[in-house]
């Protein structure tokens, strides 16, 4: 082969290398940021399809069929939105490539590091532009994703050197010299392929240790994990500066400075990783805490409400012991004649009972108390509080479980109803009823709502407004834990300015 066909091979391969480079970086990009995109759960089909319940037309039991339109409609959108939020991902492969193209196609004199930069911003611009949240994690994801691949870059180059120029001094390639182009296409694969697995095993790990994708990042947390990355980049050009320095001032290519660095990138690599995954042991642990002490004001609670049962009890108690008296009492005031005073006493004797008895009845204790706390909450916020709920008797559904349920749910309510009051001044209000269906226990807890949720594409569940921390962000998690223990789920609507929590229980 002639010496100038030789060279035209080695021009076409070079010439071809960036932009096959640019192209696997695109498709890593996609990869590695596809799982931080993706679509948002959308809360399942209506409690009532799952407890098998036909009918329709019931007052306030049962959805309308608008309703059901409305939250298949509902339920297509969130669909679509997530749809298009992976294609984001997508589409931020494809800006890196064609930005690199461009570029590379018009011959600028620039350096790579500036070129790649520009990719790396192209890309970071297209996925936020694709998907309005979290911003903070997706700058996370471009710097891990440029440091990540320039150091597996330098990685596979400094092999590709020792490995082209160990090929290269061998006898046959000496005595072969047509063979250099396939030399060099071989050495230019085995170069995009060590980038490609660098690259591809440290973005996998970031993913893989990454626990909940779709939270969102605050500032001391992008700092945190952007640190390493920022310090790995920074170190890698500064031994690069004085590698290169060294070659011009000496003329000679030193292999000590090519070990130092190719040390120096992969422990810069591992480095991202380790913090990443110290940050996801610093939340896990956070979260169990938060999670521990959520359950321990929870059983506080219980406590209390059995003490309040127990009081209650007692207060029964020794009005019966005092009944004979007050009987003794009513009919001397009659014997006597005393018909005023007679009533008033009976006025107050039922006032007393009626005030120990409750407004609330539900068949049980522990709710009876639960609900009228509540429902005195509700009072002192001006919130209007209506309850059609019955204790399930006769099932094998445990009252702990139950408070548990009411606890939470109602707490949001309050809460809800209270800061979600919208501008036109509608009337704040609660409603908790419950059902049977067959073999399947229904609650809704209903209040009034004004705003959108936000939901977490991991849990299905709205995101809370009240930030985690001090019990925060647990109550929707502990009630779907409760319904699981008897095969059931909860279920989330909004609409017409009325959130609806609904929580299935089967009862065999």
């Amino acid at each position: 082969m002639a010496q100038a066909d030789i060279t035209g091979i080695e021009k076409a391969i070079h010439y071809l290398m960036p932009i096959a480079r640019g192209a696997l970086r695109g498709y890593c990009f996609y990869r590695f940021a596809k799982p931080f995109m993706g679509r948002p759960c959308v809360p399942s089909g209506g409690l009532r399809e799952k407890a098998g319940a036909a009918e329709v037309g019931d007052s306030g039991a049962h959805l309308s069929l608008s309703g059901i339109f409305r939250k298949r409609a509902e339920a297509a959108r969130l669909s679509l939105s997530g749809i298009l939020r992976e294609k984001g991902a997508a589409l931020g492969g494809l800006a890196y490539f064609l930005v690199i193209l461009l570029l590379y196609t018009k011959q600028l004199s620039m350096d790579a590091y500036v070129v790649y930069g520009m990719g790396s911003l192209a890309m970071l611009l297209v996925i936020c532009r694709a998907d309005k949240r979290n911003y903070r994690q997706k700058i996370f994801l471009g710097l891990t994703f440029f440091s990540l691949n320039w150091l597996a870059a330098a990685i596979a180059e400094i092999l590709y050197d020792f490995l082209y120029d160990a090929a290269a001094s061998m006898d046959y390639m000496q005595n072969h010299p047509e063979l250099s182009p396939v030399l060099y296409l071989t050495m230019c694969v085995c170069d995009l392929a060590l980038e490609l697995l660098f690259t591809a095993a440290g973005l996998w790990q970031v993913a893989r240790v990454y626990g909940n994708k779709s939270e969102e990042l605050g500032q001391r947390e992008l700092l945190m994990l952007t640190l390493p990355s920022l310090m790995g980049l920074i170190g890698y050009e500064i031994m690069r500066y004085y590698r290169v320095f060294y070659v011009l001032k000496t003329g000679e290519m030193e292999k000590t400075y090519d070990r130092l660095t190719l040390l120096f990138c992969g422990v810069s690599s591992l480095t991202v990783i380790a913090v990443i995954m110290l940050y996801q042991g610093i939340r896990a642990k956070q979260e169990e805490r938060q999670q521990a002490e959520f359950l321990a004001a929870q059983i506080d609670n219980i406590r209390r409400h059995m003490d309040q049962v127990e009081s209650l009890y007692q207060n029964i108690r020794s009005i019966r012991h005092d009944m004979t008296n007050h009987v003794l009492t009513l009919e001397r005031l009659y014997e006597e004649r005393q018909t005023e005073e007679a009533e008033a006493y009976n006025k107050a004797l039922k006032k007393e009972l009626a005030q120990m008895k409750g407004k609330i009845e539900t068949g049980n204790p522990v709710t009876n108390v639960i609900l009228q706390e509540f429902a005195r909450e509700a009072k002192k916020r001006g919130i209007s509080f209506y309850s059609e709920f019955y204790y399930p008797t006769g099932t094998a559904i445990d009252a702990f479980d139950l408070s548990v349920i009411l606890n939470n749910a109602l707490q949001n309510a309050v809460d809800n109803a209270e800061n979600g009051a919208d501008s036109e001044g509608k009337e704040k209000r609660i409603s908790v009823i419950s059902y049977r269906r067959n073999n399947a226990y229904i609650i809704e807890v209903r209040n009034s709502f004004s705003g959108e949720l936000k939901w977490n594409p991991e849990s299905g569940l709205p995101i809370t407004f009240k930030g985690q921390g001090k019990g925060h962000g647990y109550g929707l998690p502990n009630i779907r834990r409760v319904a699981s223990h008897y095969s059931g789920d909860l279920d989330i609507t909004v609409s017409n300015g009325e959130f609806c929590l609904g929580i299935l229980l089967m009862t065999e």
